[in-house]
This record gives structure tokens, C-alpha cells and sequence, in this order.
């Protein structure tokens, strides 16, 4: 088994956000031909700790580079107090020849990465009749600061970003962490969501979120929302908005956003498409400029899956990682 330590990731996936948006994007192209299989994510949560779960995800990918493996990511939101990132995460790989596991790899930067690189995808699908110039990040953790690198390329021409954090200290750090991304970009601090709302007209939304907090009035019709976190927006502003998802039947479930507003109507009419969809064919879909579309990924794990494929193929052809060859007899 070859072990790939996360400064092994690291070292192989800098300066390769365009890459991995292209692998992301061809994940959800073979999810929409149907030549993937994924079962429900697994939720382990503790009567003890409410704040806390770890989730498993288990994937197959099709097609010509079939693989087959699972991420299993906690996320525990008090470590930020102790300094200690909320996420960590591993991910195991198949052999699709014997079924054996035969790569164990730190998975906390994979799943960033796919779902920076699938919230960029997105961005570039639904505003390319009209590129923003700035982007509001509601949430400064690691998923937003991923997100503005990877629109840096692709949605390039961003020379604005607007932070809403939810303390001070921590938006003067997450500003020039922007910064060191963005150089060139103008970064402020928004002291209300409404503020960060109204600023720009691409949005994105990662925070650890129980319960929706907030509808979308603020937002200029035409906004573009990333809804990464799931569970920020009220389900009654989503009723009237425009609706894109990665797999409705994914999304629509562990009482996201979209899975309530499911519960409040008893349908699924309100979701427009799937990103996969639009992939797929740019005329699958055509927005209302009066409306706001919001896009809700439940963060499949055929996402995850390309990725790791491809840092494991890397490692072997760098020499990287560590070879355990005693793991199995």
C-alpha cells in the first residue's frame, strides 16, 4: 500500500487548479452519462457531541479510467477555537483487479480542492453572459479561500472581494490571506450579510451552518449563488429562485436548504438542473435576469475520486508517498 502524506498532496496539486477543475468537470460529465455509481453518504454522528460527524463517502467512476474508493472526513467545528483545523479527512483506494485497498492518502486538501474547483466550475458555467468583477465570501475558513483561488482562474477579472467573517480577528488574517491570492484585488469587510449580499454579484457561502439563517433579499437579481454550505439560505427564498444542483437526489437530504424546501412543497420542481446537465448542454438551461440563481452541491464523491487518482498517479511517477509492503500478507 502506498501511504501519500498531505505534504505529499500538497507539493503535487500546486499551481494545478486549472487541472483539477478540468478533472471535476469531466467527474460530473461521466455522473451525467450515467457511467458512475454512488451510494448515500454515510453520516456517523454522536448523541453526545451534536456539533460533530464524520461521513463517509463511497464512489465508483466509469469510463475509460475506471477507480473505485471511499473519503472519510470529520468535521469537528470546535477545533477552530484550539487552532486546529475543522476538517481532516483519508481517503482509500481500490484495486478494481482485486478489490485489495492499495493507497491511503491525506484527504483534507483533496476535499477542499474539489469543492473549490467545483463551486469555480459553476461560476464559470452561470456567469459567462456576464463575468463579475467582484465576489462576496461569506465564511472566511479554508473552503472560501480555496474558492477565490480557484475563480482566480476560472472566472479571471475578479479585482474585488468582500469578507463577512463572524469575528474580527479572524477577518483581518482571512483579508490577507485574499490578498495573497488576489494581490491586485480590492479586499474589504462587510459588517452585515446583507452588506456582503449587495456587494457583488457572485456570492459564496461557506460556513458551518446548522440551520438556515437568511434569505437573499439583498442580492441583486441576476446574483450568482455558490451555496457550498448548504444550509444558510432559507428553503422559502430558494422557492424563488432559480435552482442548480450536482444530484438532486444527494441534495435533497440531511435536512439541507433544498431538502426542506422539498419537505415544505413535496416536490423537486423548484430544482432548474443539474451541473451536470449544463455541461453537458449549454441550452439545458436559460435564467430569468430578474431572479437569483443559487448553486447547491451536496459534493459528490466522484469528485473526491478524480482527484485522488490523479495525485496518486503523480506520486508513483515522482517517487512520493510511502510503500508499506508488509500491509496485506
Amino acid at each position: 500500500m502506498l501511504v501519500i502524506r498531505q505534504g505529499d498532496v500538497e507539493k503535487l496539486f500546486h499551481g494545478r487548479e486549472r487541472e483539477q477543475i478540468g478533472a471535476v468537470r469531466e467527474a460530473y460529465l461521466l455522473h451525467e452519462q450515467g457511467v458512475t455509481s454512488l451510494p448515500h453518504s454515510i453520516f456517523l454522528r454522536f448523541p453526545e457531541q451534536p456539533a460533530n460527524r464524520i461521513i463517509g463517502l463511497p464512489s465508483y467512476r466509469g469510463g475509460e479510467h475506471p477507480a473505485a474508493g471511499i473519503k472519510w472526513i470529520s468535521s469537528f467545528p470546535g477545533n477552530i477555537e484550539t487552532g486546529i483545523a475543522r476538517a481532516s479527512a483519508v481517503m482509500i483506494l481500490n484495486s478494481l483487479r482485486t478489490g485489495r485497498a492499495e493507497v491511503l492518502l491525506e484527504g483534507s486538501l483533496i476535499s477542499a480542492a474539489r469543492t473549490a474547483a467545483s463551486a469555480a466550475l459553476a461560476a464559470d458555467v452561470l456567469t459567462r453572459d456576464r463575468r463579475p468583477e467582484g465576489v462576496s465570501l461569506i465564511g472566511c475558513g479554508v473552503i472560501n479561500l480555496e474558492i477565490l483561488r480557484y475563480l482566480k482562474v476560472a472566472v479571471p477579472g475578479i479585482r474585488s472581494v468582500t469578507v463577512h467573517p463572524s469575528s474580527a480577528p479572524r477577518a483581518l488574517e482571512f483579508a490577507r490571506q485574499c490578498a495573497e491570492i488576489l494581490p491586485a484585488a480590492r479586499i474589504t469587510r462587510a459588517e452585515t450579510l446583507d452588506d456582503a449580499l449587495a456587494a457583488h454579484g457572485l456570492i459564496s457561502f461557506a460556513t458551518s451552518a446548522g440551520v438556515p439563517h437568511t434569505d437573499l433579499t439583498a442580492a441583486e437579481p441576476g446574483s450568482v449563488v455558490l451555496h457550498v454550505s448548504l444550509r444558510d439560505i432559507d428553503p422559502e427564498t430558494l422557492l424563488g429562485a432559480h435552482n442548480i444542483v450536482d444530484d438532486a437526489d444527494h441534495v435533497c437530504r440531511e435536512n439541507t436548504s433544498l431538502h426542506l424546501a422539498e419537505q415544505a412543497t413535496g416536490r423537486r420542481t423548484f430544482i432548474d438542473a443539474s451541473i451536470g446537465q449544463l455541461l453537458a448542454d449549454a441550452t439545458a438551461f436559460t435564467p430569468d435576469p430578474e431572479k437569483v440563481t443559487v448553486f447547491s452541491p451536496f459534493g459528490l464523491g466522484i469528485l473526491d475520486l478524480a482527484l485522488a487518482v490523479d495525485v496518486h498517479a503523480a506520486a508513483r511517477r515522482q517517487g512520493l508517498g510511502v510503500e508499506i509492503t508488509d500491509f496485506l500478507s
